[in-house]
């Protein structure tokens, strides 16, 4: 079982070890890297490539550890008591299965993705350190002991907006995907639009790597908002025109708004670009 990406994904030789890496080791991937840079995509792709379901588990700011594993609907069994139903009698079926119970009940193996964890509060990656690292947990209100059928393929995905516990990083396979290099742009973009005419795909990525390089930017495009840029500009054939003849020292690139996401950024390009003028 090796991961060499897909058609639809390139993955550089560094990201194929890591991958591969974590799946001998048997531990989670955890994957760092720019928002955009396609770390969420990875486990999609991973999950095709090996042949496996994928159960997502998309963290926001008020997850909690628990609910991955399950939660129990007291409320329900309160209002069922009340009218008399005779399901009340039995606590579980009351009880909501989360997407670790999912994914350790799978007869298959499953990829689990862990999308955004950092988005959580700071104690919620040290809840699941037993429950990732044994694979197994405890319900409570059943005295059932819940253990995966077959151990999941983790992968975790991090946008570094906070620091994560040193126990929790020392069961982890670590890796940074760094932001892609003219070249491995080249080939995303190959890969998404196989026929696009390469003149337009060189001045588009020039331009792209141009916006990134400039000092001080707030956010600087990802390769997603390339892909949308591009694909707008396929859309609007005299906005690829202007790209193409475009002034050097214009203030913004046609259809800006694919890249640069606030007026802090399109006033500095704007201010950078009256200077270029002035200069000249």
């Amino acid at each position: 079982m090796r991961f060499t990406g897909t058609e639809n994904y390139v993955a550089t030789d560094d990201l194929q070890m890591a991958v591969n890496a974590a799946i001998t080791l048997q531990r989670p991937l955890l994957i760092k890297g720019e928002p955009g840079t396609g770390k969420t995509l990875l486990a999609e792709e991973m999950a095709s490539a090996l042949g496996m379901r994928l159960i997502p588990w998309h963290i926001k700011s008020t997850t909690k550890a628990q609910q991955g594993l399950y939660e129990y609907d007291a409320v329900s069994r309160l209002r069922d008591s009340q009218l008399g139903d005779e399901k009340v009698k039995d606590i579980g079926n009351y009880i909501v299965k989360g997407k670790l119970w999912e994914a350790f009940d799978s007869d298959d193996q499953v990829v689990l993705l862990i999308d955004e964890i950092d988005k959580a509060d700071i104690e919620f990656p040290n809840d699941l350190l037993l429950e990732l690292d044994r694979m197994e947990f405890y319900v409570y209100e059943t005295k059932q002991l819940v253990k995966a059928n077959k151990r999941p393929i983790v992968v975790i995905t991090s946008n570094n907006e906070k620091e994560l516990p040193d126990a929790f990083l020392r069961r982890c396979f670590f890796h940074y995907i760094s932001f892609p290099d003219n070249d491995t742009m080249q080939s995303i973009v190959d890969v998404h639009f196989p026929g696009l005419q390469q003149d337009l795909v060189r001045d588009a990525l020039e331009i792209f790597f141009d916006v990134r390089k400039v000092p001080g930017l707030k956010k600087k495009p990802s390769t997603s908002e390339l892909i949308d840029w591009l694909k707008l500009l396929m859309a609007d054939e005299l906005s690829a025109k202007l790209l193409q003849d475009r002034d050097p020292s214009s203030a913004l690139p046609p259809l800006y708004g694919a890249l640069v996401k606030n007026e802090q950024d399109v006033h500095l390009l704007q201010k950078l670009a009256f200077m270029a003028r002035r200069r000249s």
